[in-house]
């Protein structure tokens, strides 16, 4: 196989890598709140800060932001289930707001 026929994005070492990243950033996303939704919402400038503030470099393809926003509802689906297991408790909720703005309510 010619190295021009190989598609280095992926292959089995490029994927195990964007699972892991996609899920240190699900992790950092889900224990601040962000939902799956918001987070794939999230314009490329705040991903890439971030990316930064869960410890990884940014993605360089969108890709590991679709795999990290269905860990996100994944995990979601599981602490619905077991609320009462300390690991269903999102212990960062209060910086959401760093990341996702609250809509703002027009003026009546």
């Amino acid at each position: 196989m010619d190295a021009d026929d190989v598609d280095f994005a992926h292959t089995d070492q490029a994927s195990r890598r964007r699972r892991e990243k996609a899920l240190a950033l699900a992790r950092f996303a889900w224990d601040r709140g962000i939902t799956g939704a918001e987070l794939l919402e999230l314009p490329d400038d705040r991903l890439r800060k971030l990316a930064r503030a869960a410890g990884t470099n940014p993605p360089s393809t969108h890709e590991t932001w679709t795999v990290a926003a269905e860990l996100i509802d994944e995990k979601d689906r599981w602490a619905a289930a077991h609320h009462g297991d300390p690991r269903a408790v999102r212990p960062h909720t209060d910086e959401k707001i760093m990341w996702v703005k609250p809509p703002i309510a027009p003026w009546s």
